[in-house]
């Protein structure tokens, strides 16, 4: 009998637990720790923030849906990862201990590291429900009251589709009111250009994404560092490709909101050979660390290198598509070490986005996310718009049924080529 646990109940954590299942023995046990029993899908936050949706139309609660499969659901949090100990500690005070241990924590949002940043300061965030709850009500303020807007990503951010989408939902439905001739809107962003994502762009990301914004009448400034925030005011700095100050900006908003950079969370920061300097788990190709070969990550928590040097710091995103192939390959690692096999499966790291921008939207897809890629495709249309409502309410649907890969969602994704376990190639 082994003990499994699965710290977290987001994206990764709640796939984790539903494709480990499968995977174990008789008389192993599955225990999934979270803060909390509710699960949100973060994909629709920005609309949430303009009022598309209510917060209550995006969550749902595991209770039952985890007693119902079996899946033991602790909420009260990790507070500490012991490794060496096998042992986790809880935020009550209590323990457990793991046999294997799955690490899908996603990440800590560091508002903190630039003077007011966040919600708790003077701009918004879609990074959580609540938070998309908080910019609603931010939103209305500035209905009532027209001004400039600031929408963007700071250094060291590494999801920048988020900022992209709801920079072009926003500005869908100050038209649909009527006042969009009243707000000036500007996009600020540590990228070394428009549409690069942290990936070094995906098909002609640049140049879709320029194209909209011209089209819009929205200014960027790329290379941006933030340096402070005020009641009102955004002090940038802008860098030229050597990491000098080409120019400084004061940008004066009505509202604002900028992406964080992340960090790992406490429970498994500052632990050595565990996590990288910033907190994120480091894993092999099989998603395994090697310092503790029984301790496996999926998700935002896992440490990957940036594609490449940018003056401004610039992470790489962890993507849906990207971390489901992270999870598939690790629920069958799990399942192989359980019965004495070696981990083998590799995770593609493929990406499928659907970036919705209220009345239109991107597309891509990159095989794999990371360059250089076997594809590398982007286009836009309205019909991406359609396509995201319809991934979420699939995906609310498939979260509440406890599937985490329907046998029509394989049969889509294999007539589609799309992987998420890397073939396995022989040598002749």
């Amino acid at each position: 009998m082994a003990e499994v646990v699965v710290i977290g109940a987001g994206l990764s954590g709640t796939l984790m637990a539903y494709e480990l299942l499968p995977q174990l023995r008789k008389d192993d046990h599955l225990t999934v720790v979270s803060q909390g029993a509710v699960y949100h899908f973060v994909p629709s936050n920005p609309w949430v923030a303009v009022g598309w949706r209510k917060q209550s139309d995006i969550e749902i609660d595991l209770i039952d849906i985890m007693k119902r499969k079996g899946i033991r659901l602790l909420t009260q949090g990790a507070q500490r990862v012991h490794p060496s100990e096998n042992e986790i500690e809880l935020s009550d005070g209590s323990s457990i201990n793991y046999d294997y241990l799955v690490i899908a924590t996603g990440s800590e949002l560091a508002f903190d590291e630039i003077p007011g940043l966040g919600p708790q300061g003077f701009t918004q965030s879609v990074c959580h429900v609540d938070h998309a709850t908080h910019a609603k009500e931010a939103f209305d303020k500035l209905a009532a009251n027209p001004g400039p807007v600031v929408v963007g990503a700071v250094q060291g951010a590494s999801c920048f589709g988020p900022a992209y989408e709801f920079l072009f939902i926003l500005e869908t439905e100050l038209r649909r009111r009527k006042l969009r001739d009243r707000v000036p809107m500007t996009f600020v962003t540590s990228e070394p250009y428009i549409g690069h994502l942290g990936l070094d762009g995906v098909g002609d990301t640049k140049g879709l994404l320029e194209s909209e914004m011209r089209e819009k009448h929205v200014k960027w400034i790329t290379n941006a560092r933030v340096k402070g925030i005020e009641q009102a005011k955004m002090s940038v700095e802008e860098l030229n490709e050597d990491g000098s100050v080409r120019k400084t900006h004061e940008l004066p908003f009505a509202y604002s909101m900028m992406l964080p950079a992340f960090r790992g969370v406490g429970a498994v920061r500052g632990i050595e050979k565990l996590a990288n300097p910033r907190g994120f788990i480091i894993v092999d190709k099989h998603q395994r660390n090697s310092a503790f070969p029984n301790v496996l990550a999926v998700g935002v928590c896992v440490a990957i290198a940036p594609v490449g040097a940018t003056p401004v710091p610039v992470g790489v995103p962890k993507t849906g598509f990207m971390i489901e192939s992270m999870v598939t390959a690790t629920a069958q690692n799990i399942g192989s070490l359980l019965r004495g096999r070696p981990a083998s499966a590799e995770p593609t790291w493929n990406a499928v986005c659907l970036a919705d921008f209220g009345d239109s939207g991107v597309a891509f897809l990159a095989q794999p996310q990371i360059p250089p890629r076997n594809v590398n495709w982007s286009s836009k249309g309205e019909w991406v718009h359609y396509a995201k409502v319809a991934f979420e309410k699939y995906f609310l649907r498939k979260i509440r049924r406890g599937d985490s890969e329907p046998s029509y969602e394989r049969f889509v994704l294999d007539k589609l080529n799309i992987a998420k376990i890397k073939e396995t190639r022989t040598g002749t």
